[in-house]
C-alpha cells in the first residue's frame, strides 16, 4: 500500500513560537508526519541549526523537504543573476543535507527572451553543473527537485520536468497538482500523470505541494487558496494514490490554511482507508 507523508508548507500557523524546531513538534502535536521549510524569502538558517532540525525531525518522524528562494532563474539573460541563482540553489541543497530533508523545491525558469527549447537546454546545462558542485561539496542525499509551474512564462510543464529528470541525474519532478492543473486549463488526470512518475522515471518516492487557485479572467492563477475551493479537488488524488502499491508520496499543503488543510486532507485519506502510523 501507498505510504503518505502529509503536512505544512512552514512553521503551522498553530505554532506558538515560530522557530523550524518548533514547527516541527507542532506538526507531531497535530497528528501530520512532514514539513517543508520555507526559504522562500532567502536561505538565513545556520548550518548548526539545520543539523538539529533534522535531529528533532527525526527523532519525531517527521519526514522533512525544503522550498529554496523565489528569486532563481536559470534561464534569465543576466550571467550573474544566473550565478546567484547557482548560489542560492546550492545554499539551500546544504541546509536540506544537513536537516536530512530528501528533496528541494526549485521554481528554476522564466523563458524569458528564449524559447521554451533554448531555455530547457539552458536548464540542463546550469542545474546539471549545479549538482556535480554539489555532490563534490559532499551533498550526497537530496534530491534537486524541478517545481511545476502554472505560469506560462515559466518553465515547469509536467513534459518538461519528467524530460529533465530524464536527462539530470539527481534532479526530480517536485509536482504541484495546482500548477499542473492550472498549465492545463483547469484538467488533471491525477493517475496519468502517477503512472508517468513510476513508469519513465521509476519513482517510488513522490515529492508534491497542494492547494486551490484563483480563477481570474478565464484561467487559474497562482494565487493560493483554502482546498475547499477544489481547484482542484483533492479527493481524486487521494482516492488514486490508495490505488497505489510500491509508492510513498509527501504532500505538503500550500494552502493558505496550511495545518487545517493538511488535516482535512488526512480525514479525507482516513475516510477512504488509510491509516497514518
Amino acid at each position: 500500500m501507498v505510504k503518505i507523508y502529509l503536512g505544512p508548507a512552514g512553521v503551522p500557523l498553530s505554532s506558538k513560537k515560530r522557530s523550524t524546531i518548533d514547527g516541527i513538534r507542532t506538526v507531531k502535536e497535530l497528528g501530520l508526519n512532514a514539513m517543508e521549510v520555507e526559504f522562500v524569502q532567502g536561505v538565513k538558517m545556520k548550518p548548526e541549526a539545520a543539523e538539529e532540525a533534522g535531529k528533532v525531525a527525526e527523532e519525531l518522524g517527521v519526514r522533512l523537504s525544503v522550498h529554496a528562494p523565489y528569486f532563481i532563474n536559470l534561464c534569465s539573460d543576466d550571467k550573474e543573476k544566473v550565478k546567484a541563482s547557482k548560489a542560492r540553489i546550492l545554499d539551500t541543497a546544504d541546509r536540506a543535507e544537513r536537516m536530512k530533508a530528501d528533496a528541494i523545491a526549485i521554481h528554476i525558469a522564466f523563458y524569458g527572451k528564449m524559447s521554451p527549447e533554448e531555455c530547457y537546454q539552458q536548464v540542463k546545462s546550469e542545474l546539471g553543473e549545479v549538482v556535480d558542485t554539489a555532490r563534490s561539496q559532499g551533498i550526497k542525499n537530496v534530491k534537486f527537485g524541478v517545481e511545476t509551474m502554472a505560469k506560462e512564462s515559466a518553465f515547469g510543464t509536467i513534459d518538461e520536468v519528467i524530460s529533465i529528470s530524464k536527462e539530470v541525474k539527481g534532479v526530480i519532478p517536485y509536482i504541484d497538482w495546482a500548477h499542473t492543473f492550472a498549465r492545463q486549463d483547469g484538467k488533471i488526470n491525477y493517475g496519468e500523470i502517477i503512472d508517468r512518475l513510476q513508469k519513465e522515471l521509476n519513482l517510488t518516492h513522490i515529492n508534491s505541494h497542494f492547494e486551490s487557485l484563483v480563477f481570474r479572467n478565464g484561467k487559474y492563477v497562482d494565487e493560493h487558496l483554502p482546498i475547499d475551493n477544489e481547484a482542484p479537488p483533492f479527493r481524486p488524488l487521494a482516492e488514486e494514490l490508495l490505488k497505489r502499491e510500491n509508492l510513498s508520496i509527501t504532500l505538503i499543503c500550500e494552502s493558505p490554511e496550511l495545518e487545517r488543510d493538511a488535516l482535512k486532507m488526512k480525514k479525507v485519506l482516513e475516510e477512504l482507508g488509510y491509516k497514518f502510523s
